[in-house]
């Protein structure tokens, strides 16, 4: 960015109220709640429309990928709306710091910003790689302590839900009982409670009983489907216009793999990258260090969810980086990567043998790992079921929901002549 650009300083702290963009709802507003409490207001975007994709490609260059596009727009619709000071308004963006287009994302909102004459309006990076740095935010250990904290208790309350709702004999309990967790956990963070590991699988414990403890009804016809995509299209309502929600009216069990996963991903192919290319030994001890811890919260997860018969546990990052050898080389790290190809295996060892693949447009990564992986994928397991579906300004809504019919049509056959992978009783589990 241009030295004229305005910068988010300590006193802003006090003044400013941050925006930032949705992406997975449940994670994000827990990490919300965390930034509350190291004094930052943030508030996570909701609005959706047309008019957020039009804004989008009236203030971005229209190769850039979709989800650049849609958190641009919807950033720019936000601040036309009168609702904000825009002299007391600053914006939060991530950063990935590699290769993918995401990196840039700052700098395309900013020529943005200053195209629809929000030129006051400060940017703050949230990335861990020391790029585009401003005075009066800092990403702290103490407040990284706690946002994958927040991490933890968002992924168990997604797997919980969507392992809850297909069944739920009262439609919407397992939405009240998230609804009911994020207040609780949000409380215990004002408080500076629930971070510990004792606290943690406290919680966890608890999760896992309540949700358990909803009436369900395991003899509905469910099919079981994986969503694995890009990492903002496969989270966000806004980006893949409320797949999830399509899919629960289609019957269908939805599994979405962990952000902490993706997290896990960025450390592994940092010690990756010194084993084949070298470097620092110091610095690949540390992020092993930092990655066998948080696999130890992860496993956290798989504990308490083993617990539960009726639930079925995620399976350990461990085993995602041996999936992911057996298919792909674990150079292949640009974007999603070789994790995106893993996921889709690990689902199908899961169950989860339909599979949505959500490909935004501009993503060239994504289409590789993606659906260039397909047939290598159908090699180890012909019974799985992916269907790639395609993002993009002009895609209709409507096209994108037949093409995911057809492929639940298939998936029902399959479930009708009893092949593997599909509902399964889980007390024959």
């Amino acid at each position: 960015m241009g030295s004229s650009a305005p910068v988010f300083t300590r006193p802003m702290r006090e003044t400013h109220t941050i925006l930032a963009p949705s992406m997975a709802k449940i994670q994000f507003t827990l990490i919300v709640e965390v930034l509350k409490e190291e004094g930052y207001n943030v508030e996570l975007l909701e609005n959706e429309g047309q008019q957020v994709i039009l804004k989008g490609l009236k203030y971005v260059h229209n190769d850039t990928c979709y989800p650049a596009l849609l958190v641009i727009g919807q950033m720019i619709d936000a601040l036309d709306s009168g609702k904000y000071d825009l002299d007391k308004t600053a914006l939060a963006i991530t950063q990935t710091g590699g290769g993918c287009r995401a990196s840039n994302y700052i700098h395309l909102l900013r020529k943005a910003l200053d195209k629809a004459g929000y030129t006051q309006v400060p940017i703050l990076s949230l990335n861990l790689k020391g790029m585009n740095r401003n005075s009066g935010f800092r990403i702290t250990l103490k407040m990284l302590r706690k946002g994958v904290g927040a991490l933890i208790y968002g992924d168990t309350l997604m797997l919980l839900r969507n392992q809850v709702r297909p069944y739920e004999v009262h439609r919407g309990e397992s939405e009240k009982l998230v609804t009911k967790w994020i207040e609780l956990l949000s409380e215990q963070f004002q408080r500076g409670k629930g971070y510990n590991n004792r606290a943690m699988k406290r919680n966890l414990a608890q999760m896992v009983s309540e949700f358990a403890a909803i009436e369900r009804d395991f003899t509905r016809p469910v099919v079981k489907v994986g969503i694995v995509g890009e990492i903002y299209m496969k989270y966000a309502p806004l980006g893949n216009n409320h797949l999830e929600d399509f899919l629960a009216t289609q019957s269908c069990e939805v599994a979405i793999p962990s952000i902490m996963g993706f997290v896990l991903y960025g450390m592994h192919n940092q010690v990756e990258d010194i084993d084949l290319y070298g470097g620092s030994k110091i610095r690949r001890s540390v992020m092993l260090l930092i990655q066998n811890y948080l696999i130890k919260l992860e496993s956290f997860i798989i504990k308490a969810v083993s617990k539960e018969p009726t639930f079925l546990a995620p399976l350990p990052f461990s085993h995602t980086i041996e999936t992911g050898r057996e298919v792909i080389s674990l150079g292949c790290k640009m974007g999603e990567g070789w994790l995106l190809t893993a996921e889709m295996a690990d689902l199908a060892k899961m169950g989860y043998r339909n599979i949505i693949c959500v490909q935004p447009f501009g993503c060239l990564p994504n289409h590789i790992v993606g659906k260039g992986m397909i047939r290598r994928l159908k090699e180890f397991d012909e019974e799985i079921n992916i269907v790639p579906i395609d993002y993009d300004p002009g895609a209709t809504r409507v096209n994108q929901e037949n093409r995911i019919k057809l492929m639940l049509a298939v998936a029902n056959e399959n479930r009708i002549k009893g092949k593997k992978g599909m509902q399964i009783d889980p007390s024959e589990l």
